[in-house]
């Protein structure tokens, strides 16, 4: 645990560093160079699981976040560039929610922030991580924590603090149009924990998690509308993946369309252990799916389509505790990534630029799945409705200060999934400390 003296000892030794550097003229720009920003997050949480047991139907918490950011400058040793980043993080709670097992709790926490051996909720919780990093002509290696947004590996970032991993992530541009990214994951922290662990996928018990995550692929921009990717991920014992997409926008009529096209095709590993039956078989799936957006005046209507095949769900790094896979599924509450699950979805915006509010964005989005595998008629259906608001100041002396309220309901007839509404409330702000 971190505790808020240690988070005073960090902000107050950043600042000095901060000082010293002005006076010091360092000219290597390890320091003169360098940024420190801090962003704070208050978010509020309450879920109502409606349907299934009801020893747990409701969790509502609220806490503060604070995010610190050290990115050094680089120090040029004859063609190969050094530097140093810190992240540092801080969740205080401000409601915890009740306690886990006790009797006659009407509500649980567990969403925002870690657990005492009691079942309740800890009062403070974080850490601080590092990355050293290093860079030659346009090419960059990064090794200590990283937030990787990636088709077969994304961060999530939904809760009071955001999903961290450990390892080592290269990034080369040095061929135009190409980004190319190889890398390697051996540990994972949860939204709401302190400690990292070691990896696996739905269903699979901790004795069975494993260190190593691999990954290498690229995008390549063939032209100013169009960006081909091709990704492999591979979680040692599990699974292995392969994904292509495409992106592709153009002109139509006085607004614009957007295509999203992505595949991934993932099967079995390694010594795939029996604990990824709470997939339903050992890892055998594909994924295809097609997102098309038209923007025009403000206004984006989407309209998309997804579907599964094969004997398992689709796998991704899932410790269980709140993650992100790379589907166009992937919404507040459900994933809609079971075996052969076939899912519509369709969405609407408005950005009230356009009617004078600047700041102001509207969303609202809807998706049902059928043909669950495994499932009989009638068995099979879910669907999930998603409603949001964010609201940035634009001026004064609250520039840039966001708001957001979120709203998601989830229903399904699937026997394993629960019914949810859920509401979230976030206020955020950032600001520079060099």
């Amino acid at each position: 645990m971190m505790n808020k003296t240690t988070l005073a000892g960090a902000i107050a030794a950043s600042l000095l560093a901060t000082s010293l550097s002005a006076q010091a003229q360092v000219s290597n720009g390890f320091v003169s160079d360098s940024s420190l920003t801090l962003g704070l997050r208050n978010f509020y949480h309450n879920q109502d699981q409606r349907s299934g047991n009801p020893g747990f139907s409701r969790s509502e918490e609220w806490g503060q976040g604070f995010l610190l950011q050290f990115q050094s400058g680089w120090v040029d040793t004859g063609g190969v560039k050094l530097g140093l980043d810190a992240l540092g993080q801080y969740g205080v709670r401000l409601d915890g929610g009740g306690r886990q097992g006790k009797t006659g709790i009407t509500r649980s926490p567990g969403q925002l922030f870690p657990l005492e051996s009691d079942g309740s909720a800890v009062s403070e919780f974080g850490r601080i991580d590092l990355t050293g990093k290093l860079q030659v002509a346009q090419t960059r290696v990064d090794l200590g924590v990283l937030r990787p947004r990636l088709p077969v590996l994304t961060s999530n970032d939904g809760r009071l603090l955001p999903q961290t991993f450990r390892g080592g992530q290269l990034v080369s541009r040095d061929v135009d149009n190409l980004t190319l990214q190889l890398g390697q994951i051996e540990r994972v922290s949860a939204r709401a924990s302190t400690n990292y662990e070691n990896m696996g996928i739905g269903g699979a018990s901790t004795a069975a998690r494993v260190n190593q995550f691999r990954f290498a692929g690229g995008d390549y921009q063939v032209n100013d509308s169009l960006t081909a990717s091709y990704y492999f991920g591979q979680l040692q014992d599990f699974y292995r993946q392969h994904f292509i997409g495409a992106q592709h926008s153009t002109a139509l009529g006085a607004g614009s369309l957007s295509t999203d096209l992505r595949y991934f095709d993932s099967s079995a590993y390694g010594a795939n252990r029996s604990e990824t039956a709470g997939y339903g078989a050992k890892v055998d799936n594909r994924v295809i799916s097609a997102m098309f957006t038209y923007s025009q005046d403000g206004h984006s209507v989407g309209l998309g389509r997804q579907q599964l095949s094969g004997k398992s769900a689709f796998p991704f790094v899932n410790n269980g505790d709140g993650t992100t896979a790379y589907l166009i599924t992937d919404s507040q509450l459900g994933k809609f990534l079971r075996a052969e699950q076939r899912t519509w979805l369709v969405e609407y915006g408005y950005n009230f630029a356009e009617a004078g509010i600047p700041g102001l964005r509207a969303s609202a989005k809807y998706l049902r799945g059928d043909n669950v595998r495994g499932q009989d008629s009638g068995q099979d259906k879910e669907w999930e409705r998603d409603l949001r608001v964010d609201y940035t100041v634009q001026e004064g002396a609250l520039k840039n200060l966001g708001f957001s309220l979120r709203h998601a309901s989830l229903r399904s007839n699937v026997p394993s999934q629960r019914d949810i509404d859920e509401t979230r409330i976030y206020l955020t702000y950032s600001f520079n400390l060099r």
